[in-house]
């Protein structure tokens, strides 16, 4: 399948929009239930952390996870603690990265970042208690009677998120972005940052899916195929939104990629190159997609939302 150069400058995203708002409820309302209230003397992180979760996220990677089993023919609903999972995973994410040590961000979602709201030693541990909370609740994924996800199955999933979010995923990524401020970094070094720091968890979202939803392990090789180039496409985005964005729109920061010397794209190849790429990666994305019917155009849409969610 082929997008046309009119389909990726102005494709029809009404049903994706009704598709994410209903799925961002959905996820919302697993989240409030399954995420504790503050209580005890340890209130205080708690609230820190529900701060961030509810800033008013797009829920982009559990969605995926939704979306993922539901291609390959599975239900969105017995996954919901594993997609909540990969929300917690990536908010931790944005608490670091924010923090004065990383990107030192002061705004966040339009509203302080977390060590903005409650100080730096708070922030931190509000970021590990997500990150250690977010296992937890893959953990008792199979002990739900509504999801009923077989050990092994879970443990794969498991096992696949863990690396994601790690040294050989988000974790390396942020390091060698860290590394690199200040330098210059050829294109295959800027790929190495972005399908780690933010492709790998978009990466493991959709894949996860797919897993749980009992795709067979061509249809997952494919998914996961899939992810990798919206995860790199998704940064691009970012990249170029770095530049062309507006502050009060994306709620945080424009033209700090630029100020810092950030390792990115448009540094790398230039601004007109890096659009280039993503829309192959978008392109791609969608070919990936041909073996499956229908099911999967909630995942052809949000290939291509990623290009125009900022316009």
């Amino acid at each position: 399948m082929n997008l046309k150069k009119t389909e990726m400058e102005h494709p029809d995203l009404t049903d994706l929009k009704v598709y994410l708002n209903t799925k961002k409820a959905v996820v919302d309302k697993a989240l409030e239930t399954r995420f504790p209230e503050p209580e005890g003397p340890a209130a205080d992180v708690v609230t820190a952390m529900r701060y961030s979760l509810f800033a008013g996220g797009k829920r982009l990677r559990p969605i995926l996870c939704l979306a993922g089993a539901e291609a390959v023919g599975g239900t969105g609903h017995a996954i919901l603690p594993v997609a909540c999972a990969l929300e917690l995973i990536h908010t931790y994410s944005l608490i670091h990265d924010d923090l004065p040590a990383m990107d030192d961000d002061d705004l966040r979602r339009g509203r302080p970042s977390c060590h903005k709201r409650f100080g730096e030693a708070t922030a931190i541990l509000a970021g590990d208690g997500l990150l250690t909370e977010a296992f937890y609740m893959l953990s008792a994924a199979g002990t739900e009677t509504a999801a009923r996800i077989p050990s092994d199955t879970l443990l794969r999933v498991i096992r696949l998120i863990a690396r994601a979010s790690g040294h050989k995923g988000m974790i390396g990524g942020q390091m060698v972005d860290i590394q690199s401020e200040g330098k210059s970094a050829d294109a295959s070094l800027v790929e190495f940052i972005h399908t780690r720091k933010t492709g790998a968890l978009i990466t493991a979202a959709v894949t996860s899916g797919a897993i749980l939803g009992g795709g067979k392990d061509d249809q997952v090789q494919v998914i996961a195929s899939y992810g990798e180039k919206i995860g790199l496409a998704f940064q691009i985005s970012d990249d170029i939104l770095d530049i062309e964005g507006n502050t009060g729109k994306m709620g945080k920061k424009t033209g700090a990629d630029v100020e810092k010397g950030k390792a990115t794209y448009p540094a790398s190849v230039g601004l007109g190159a890096a659009r280039k790429i993503q829309e192959r990666l978008v392109e791609e994305a969608v070919e990936c997609l041909v073996i499956f019917d229908g099911k999967a155009d909630p995942l052809r849409q949000i290939a291509r939302y990623i290009i125009e969610r900022g316009k």
